[in-house]
């Protein structure tokens, strides 16, 4: 299972850290490729967790995304 943690800048200019987990990745580059794929849709939807919650990510609310190679602290 490939997973990543993301810093994501939001239209209203606030930004988090939030992990991503795709199963059927094999590497971190896959991982990203997904992540890049889905949010260039505008319908793009991505399911994330922010320490033990559950996020839900549109890709109409984000402006920036940032991928952290070790992971930022949650």
């Amino acid at each position: 299972m490939g997973g990543i943690v993301l810093r994501v800048r939001l239209v209203g200019g606030d930004s988090m850290d939030v992990t991503y987990e795709h199963p059927d990745a094999a590497s971190d580059a896959e991982v990203i490729d997904h992540v890049v794929a889905t949010l260039s849709n505008d319908s793009g939807v991505l399911r994330c967790r922010h320490g033990d919650r559950l996020l839900v990510l549109y890709a109409r609310g984000i402006s920036a995304l940032e991928v952290a190679p070790r992971g930022a602290v949650l």
